[in-house]
């Protein structure tokens, strides 16, 4: 028996994609006085002279600076009610459960889904205003010592393991206990990548714009129009013309009528309407018509 196959997913990335900030800078540095400069300095020397993965080592320096006055995850949960997010967040997902699909689409039962992958901290995610809107947030998570405070990576995403959760949501299979590479056909999957439309900001996404577009989803770049540098507009342009990693790149505006919801309401509608293409062809192709009487 086929899985319905009649859920778009919108997935995605958070630091500069969701947000201007890095969750880090944000929330955790001021609250636990944390020089920035030289936490990201100490980072740098983690990757370049010691070999470590970025992620590996933000989260070793964090754990490094906290030293015993290390918090609960439930106090970083806590933080994560701080986080600000770029213009028209999260307004936009409340607006979009009524307005982003037609009738028509609905009459079929098709409904949209909004997933999280992040290689920031998915317990301050799961504090902010974002986390209720969205059906799963995948990020890196400490472990807790015997007190209850953060003592050691329990998990790490890295921008190259983002995409293990695409695979996750295109099977359906969100639990972490469950194995992603189990096999399972693709009629059987609840979410085909022509059903992905993900939304990141640069090269550490291009594992998954890649995946995503060569499985036949859509993919859009966003930068921060406010960014005087320009540094987040180049990551994209390069990506989209020098690199041919992506086709479509927005500002990071998520209010109605701005490039990037009409990208997102097209992409959605688009979607939307080849399901009910190909619902109304299955049906055609598998009905055996009655003899015509004469």
């Amino acid at each position: 028996m086929s899985a319905p196959q009649n859920t778009i997913a919108i997935v995605y990335d958070y630091d500069q994609t969701l947000s201007p900030n890095y969750m880090q800078d944000e929330v955790l540095f001021p609250t636990f006085g944390i020089d920035s400069r030289k936490f990201w300095a100490r980072c740098h020397v983690l990757v370049g002279e010691q070999g470590y993965d970025n992620e590996l080592a933000y989260m070793k320096t964090l754990l490094d600076c906290l030293d015993i006055d290390r918090p609960t995850n439930a106090r970083l949960r806590e933080l994560g009610d701080q986080l600000n997010f770029f213009p028209g967040l999260p307004e936009m997902f409340s607006e979009l459960e009524g307005g982003l699909l037609k009738a028509r689409h609905a009459a079929h039962g098709i409904k949209v889904e909004h997933y999280i992958i992040s290689s920031g901290l998915k317990v301050l995610i799961e504090g902010s205003r974002l986390a209720r809107h969205v059906k799963a947030i995948f990020g890196c998570e400490f472990g807790e010592d015997n007190e209850g405070r953060i003592s050691f990576p329990k998990r790490v995403i890295s921008h190259t393991q983002k995409t293990q959760f695409l695979f996750r949501i295109n099977k359906g299979l969100l639990n972490l206990a469950e194995d992603v590479n189990d096999h399972m056909a693709p009629e059987l999957r609840p979410i085909p990548f022509e059903h992905m439309i993900y939304i990141g900001d640069g090269p550490t996404d291009v594992p998954c714009f890649t995946v995503v577009r060569q499985q036949g989803g859509q993919a859009i770049a966003v930068y921060n129009p406010q960014d005087p540098s320009r540094v987040s507009f180049k990551k994209c342009f390069q990506l989209s013309t020098h690199a041919d990693r992506i086709r479509h790149i927005a500002p990071a505006d998520f209010r109605g009528g701005s490039h990037l919801r009409l990208l997102l309401e097209q992409m959605a509608e688009e979607i939307a309407d080849r399901i009910i293409e190909r619902r109304a062809r299955d049906i055609e192709e598998g009905t055996v018509r009655a003899p015509k009487h004469t």
